[in-house]
């Protein structure tokens, strides 16, 4: 692409192609940055750095295709953090199991005036999981999981059931 006058040229052929070798990478890199930055795309070595963008702590120990997932959706899980479904979500994403929360906190109301006062808070954070399909459940990471999710005015219990518990409605074991 140079000028017919250096097209001849030994010296401009060789001083070129050699700036084509030294730039090369770096236009490359500039080309395909949307695909460093799309979760999906991103080679796997750079998806860490990517992660501590969107504030994700993915563990190197994951699969890719689950730490790509977990990128994905960090935004929607950073708008749930702190609240059941959260954490729910958290859990079935990174384990593959359903969970019921039950809040041992003291907030409850009653749709009915006057109705009795609610009892004591029982200060504790209950997680029951079940595993979707065959997935096994490792319960010392869904504790980890658990106790980095939990206020620090309550305990924290994890408890694996081998299916959804009988207590819960049949429209809150599918969620």
């Amino acid at each position: 692409m140079l000028p017919a006058i250096y097209a001849d040229d030994d010296l401009a052929q060789r001083f070129t192609a050699g700036l084509d070798t030294v730039l090369a990478p770096v236009l490359s890199t500039l080309d395909n940055l949307p695909a460093y930055l799309d979760p999906a795309l991103a080679p796997a070595d750079f998806l860490q750095w990517l992660s501590s963008w969107v504030g994700v702590d993915a563990d190197p120990a994951w699969p890719e295709e689950l730490r790509r997932a977990v990128v994905v959706r960090a935004v929607e899980l950073h708008r749930w953090r702190g609240t059941r479904r959260g954490l729910a979500e958290r859990l079935r994403l990174c384990f593959g199991v359903h969970a019921d929360i039950t809040d041992g906190g003291g907030a409850a109301w009653s749709p009915v005036p006057g109705a009795e006062l609610p009892g004591a808070p029982t200060g504790e954070l209950r997680v029951r999981v079940w595993p979707v399909g065959t997935a096994r459940v490792d319960e010392a990471q869904i504790l980890d999981v658990v106790t980095a999710s939990c206020p620090v005015h309550l305990s924290c219990r994890v408890e694996v059931l081998p299916g959804p518990p009988d207590d819960q409605p049949h429209h809150q074991r599918e969620a």
